[in-house]
């Protein structure tokens, strides 16, 4: 599917695009793979860790020195480009509440910019990564991904169909930087006496990294440009996680963050008129219509076929039928 194409990802160096690229590098022979990002010492890390992995032809890869708020840098990076992959992103609840511009900055705009350049440059596929927040959300992060999310749906329009944007949303990663399983482990190594909780009746989503990497990898061979693609995954409890991390340790509960849910949704009852149910995900379709092309998103580009959820029904992690024991977490958790 992607042997010989040029593939750019935003972000490149964070822990999406660590797994993201040894994963393209291992499965396919490509011609280029360019790391956007704006850390120059993130980048020096990440070539020299890819240089020692002797399976891998690293020679392919290019690091890019560049911030998604500039226009003219994305343009410049995007030359001969096939596949972006955008994942850069200001993502930490509590900041982007305390640091609101920075993050529309960097959510917002910066997906402008992707979006300008591409089409600038005749991208043949663009898939960027979103967020369970970014529905019915509560905090800026949520709403900054939401905009973007809406950016690059209506897209299809601006590019006349030569260029195909689609996101992908989903929920917490195992493991990632800035994600609760650190911290938890941090805690334990340095001998805390409990674990904080910021609420009893929490719950959250749960993927791993290299499972993300699949569906992401999957969508850019079902879109067909305008969807959202939303995996079928399990919820857990984080009392459930602090138990499996660490059963001998008291919880306690610290208070919910500023800009934190109980529960998160990937698909909002407001859209279930938009969902369509497939074996093992969902798609939000547009709410506009792409004059260019068909509409119709109960199947996609590989054939496969679904159907329309119930009105008002909603995919959450509260109400999520797969919950994961605290076996099962420990599962996950050795996976990441």
């Amino acid at each position: 599917m992607l042997n010989g194409k040029s593939i750019l990802i935003t972000g490149g160096t964070g822990s999406f695009g660590h797994r993201y690229a040894y994963t393209l590098l291992k499965k396919y022979n490509l011609k280029r793979l360019v790391i956007f990002s704006r850390d120059e010492l993130k980048q020096y890390d990440m070539e020299m860790k890819f240089n020692q992995y002797k399976d891998l032809n690293s020679n392919v890869m290019r690091f890019f020195i560049g911030d998604v708020r500039d226009g003219m840098r994305l343009k410049e990076a995007m030359r001969d480009i096939d596949l972006v992959i955008h994942a850069a992103a200001l993502k930490q609840v509590p900041a982007a509440e305390y640091n609101p511009m920075e993050c529309i900055k960097t959510n917002i705009h910066g997906a402008e910019n992707v979006i300008q350049a591409a089409i600038a440059n005749n991208v043949d596929k663009v898939i960027a990564l979103s967020t369970d927040k970014a529905a019915n959300p509560i905090n800026l992060y949520g709403a900054t991904k939401l905009a973007s999310d809406k950016l690059f749906v209506a897209a299809n329009n601006m590019s006349g169909g030569r260029v195909k944007f689609s996101v992908v949303r989903y929920g917490n990663v195992v493991g990632s930087r800035g994600s609760i399983t650190p911290l938890f482990e941090k805690l334990i190594s340095e001998g805390e006496k409990y674990l904080p909780i910021t609420h009893e009746e929490m719950t959250r989503f749960w993927i791993t990294l290299q499972e993300g990497v699949d569906f992401v990898l999957k969508g850019i061979e079902r879109m067909q440009g305008g969807e959202i693609f939303v995996p079928k995954i399990p919820s857990i409890r984080i009392v459930e996680l602090a138990k499996a991390m660490a059963s001998n340790l008291p919880i306690k509960i610290i208070g919910i963050r500023p800009g934190e849910k109980l529960h998160e949704t990937m698909c909002p009852s407001d859209d279930s008129h938009l969902t369509i149910e497939f074996n093992d995900h969902f798609v939000i379709a547009p709410s506009i219509i792409f004059f260019s092309r068909e509409n119709d998103f109960t199947s996609n580009a590989l054939g496969e076929i679904g159907k329309v959820v119930e009105r008002g029904s909603e995919y959450s992690s509260g109400i999520n039928p797969h919950f994961l024991t605290t076996k099962e977490i420990i599962e996950y958790n050795n996976k990441a």
